[in-house]
């Protein structure tokens, strides 16, 4: 099979280097790609928000699947062109992704279907939002309707940061028109999990879990990030509480959507909270997670292109997958600055010796070559990760990794997984 992979950062990396493990891989083509997935594929340089380009290139290359990894070109509407055209897409329609695009349309869905969430209401207006911030009392989370690069959801443990998000969104236009309505709802207690599932648009079969950490600094302080790392899979989230997520909050989505007439085929991010009630949702995303994705993938323990290939064509999934019984660790090494103004063109060096580790794959997620050198050309650059017999084993391999990586101004979290050390 022919391949055409969109995106270029590290999910998709993640997503090339399974990909080329099958043997029913003829070609891989990447939309851009990065130095990463370049081992991999033919990278061609057309962004993943260029729609028109993307749907070009695609009728050049007559792939036999394409498979779009982030979510603007989705909310785009990049699916739908595509299947225009007679391709098979591996991701939702724009219909679909509103439930990753639009804060509004996933909670009224939600709402309407009885999925369980936290209680919310939906806000243009500033003084409306900072009155409803005062009537569920703080801890409340403030959330920009549109897409945010994974920074609209504000946390905000006082009244007084509550009326400063609800101004940076509805007064300040940080945002964009992502932020012009927000969404304010109540803060859930609890652990919070990233839960993947596949859909071909009628069933669902989980695709594992994984628990990210979105602050930038350890301990969980600072501004939120894209994500710092990940771990997978996540003890708090046992079979039992699988079962009832797929049961209460996946199926019921899967089926509201189709009958809403935007049928979902592609892989949906369930964002949860496990709380003491259960596992509410958090949010929806319609692609995989990043770091998550880097995380759950080298756990896969068969060909990952059949399975895209079914949810592609809506023929049906298979009844299970197979997983390997190791913990996965995946660290991010971010350039200095991040999540605020960093710089690039950095050196790095140290990734040649770190991949070659056992157990051990560094994913690119901000880099380019530029003279032959491999330099920084992003946020968040490199997703060292590792396996190992357990989360305490894959955290020390993903640490040893790390450490013989360089570039001025690097920084990673130090403390990927310790909420799962010491657990059953």
């Amino acid at each position: 099979m022919k391949v055409l992979l969109v995106g270029g950062g590290g999910r998709e990396h993640a997503l090339a280097w399974k990909l080329a493990q099958s043997p029913r891989l003829g070609a891989l083509v990447a939309a851009p790609g990065n130095p990463g997935i370049a081992a991999h594929a033919d990278c061609a340089p057309v962004k993943d928000g260029a729609v028109d380009e993307l749907v070009a290139l695609a009728r050049r290359e007559r792939p036999d699947l394409v498979v779009v990894g982030p979510e603007l070109p989705l909310a785009l509407g990049l699916a739908d062109r595509l299947r225009a055209a007679g391709m098979s897409v591996f991701g939702p329609s724009q219909a679909a992704a509103r439930i990753e695009s639009s804060k509004v349309f996933a909670k009224d869905l939600m709402a309407r279907h009885g999925i369980p969430t936290a209680a919310f209401r939906v806000f243009t207006r500033a003084e409306a939002a900072r009155a409803y911030c005062r009537e569920l009392g703080a801890p409340v989370v403030v959330k920009a309707d549109g897409l945010a690069a994974g920074k609209g959801a504000i946390v905000c443990a006082s009244l007084d940061e509550a009326d400063r998000a609800v101004a940076l969104c509805l007064e300040d236009g940080a945002f964009g028109d992502a932020g012009r309505t927000v969404v304010v709802e109540e803060f859930m207690t609890g652990e919070e999990v990233s839960f993947f599932a596949l859909s071909d648009g009628v069933s669902a079969l989980p695709f594992g879990a994984a628990q990210d950490h979105k602050t930038v600094w350890d301990g969980d302080r600072g501004p939120n990030t894209g994500g710092m790392g990940a771990y997978s899979p996540a003890p708090v989230f046992d079979a039992a509480v699988q079962e009832r997520a797929m049961a209460e909050i996946v199926r019921p989505t899967i089926a509201a959507l189709a009958k809403e007439g935007c049928p979902y085929q592609g892989v949906l991010y369930v964002g949860l909270m496990i709380t003491s009630a259960g596992p509410r949702v958090v949010e929806f995303n319609c692609r995989f997670g990043d770091p998550e994705c880097q995380a759950i993938l080298p756990r896969l323990d068969q060909d990952l292109l059949p399975v895209l290939e079914a949810v592609a064509a809506g023929r049906g999934l298979p009844a299970s997958l197979a997983w390997r019984r190791e913990a996965s660790v995946c660290v991010v090494a971010a350039s200095g600055g991040y999540p605020g103004p960093y710089d690039t063109g950095v050196a790095i060096t140290g990734v040649e010796e770190a991949g070659r580790l056992a157990g051990v794959t560094v994913f690119h997620a901000g880099t380019a070559r530029r003279d032959g050198v491999l330099v920084t050309a992003g946020g968040r650059v490199l997703g060292v990760q590792a396996l190992g017999g357990d989360i305490a084993g894959a955290i020390a391999r993903a640490y040893a990794a790390l450490d013989r990586i360089a570039f001025p101004g690097m920084h990673a979290r130090r403390d990927i997984g310790h909420r799962a050390v010491g657990r059953p």
